[in-house]
């Protein structure tokens, strides 16, 4: 017989998420509930409470934190679609991990930076970023970051309507697919790079 039952093990009190344990530290306390409000889209509370951290961070002259505070307030405004500020706090903390030579974070808040420039229509800035990130992963033999930021670059292209560029760009994917035997991939990337050819012509 098969038994409907949930094991009281399973039952949650209603309507009370489990509760994480919270840090000691109010800061960090603070970051958490920002982290939480910005799962949850409640960005004006998310504004609120990575801006009080940031100022936190601030009076503490505490590079790592104003850096991180600063990042999740570039993510804060980019879902509001305010790219502007986005762009300011993604840049202060661009600024502060290229100080410090941390490049793994310097490619995430890249990557950030493309979609705030694009948001601004500021299409060429958007694909200077594109060309460093393609240089940083070539120079890390990593072909699917690579390939990852070419598809970026080919949108940019058709968002420009330059589909001679785009399908460049398609046919330089394809041919990485094919050095990794990815033949369906590699025909897929192929048959758009032609399609954009022959609406270009």
């Amino acid at each position: 017989m098969i038994s409907n039952i949930q094991p009281i093990g399973d039952i949650k009190k209603a309507g009370r998420k489990e509760e994480k344990k919270r840090s000691s530290d109010p800061i960090q306390a603070e970051y958490d509930d920002g982290i939480e409000f910005l799962k949850e889209n409640d960005l004006t509370r998310a504004a609120v409470a990575f801006h009080n951290v940031l100022r936190s961070y601030e009076e503490k002259k505490h590079q790592d934190g104003i850096a991180n505070a600063s990042n999740q307030l570039g993510k804060v405004y980019l879902e509001k679609g305010e790219f502007e500020k986005a762009k300011i706090h993604y840049q202060r903390a661009w600024d502060i991990c290229d100080r410090f030579g941390d490049p793994m974070s310097l490619l995430a808040l890249s990557m950030q930076l493309v979609v705030v420039h694009r948001g601004l229509n500021d299409n060429d800035k958007a694909l200077e970023i594109c060309f460093d990130m393609l240089d940083v992963h070539n120079r890390n033999n990593n072909p699917q970051g690579a390939v990852a930021t070419m598809e970026t670059i080919a949108d940019i292209y058709l968002a420009q309507d330059e589909k001679a560029k785009a399908a460049d760009t398609y046919r330089t994917i394809a041919s990485i697919h094919t050095n990794f035997k990815h033949k369906n991939t590699a025909e897929k990337f192929n048959s758009r790079a032609k399609e954009l050819e022959a609406e270009a012509a």
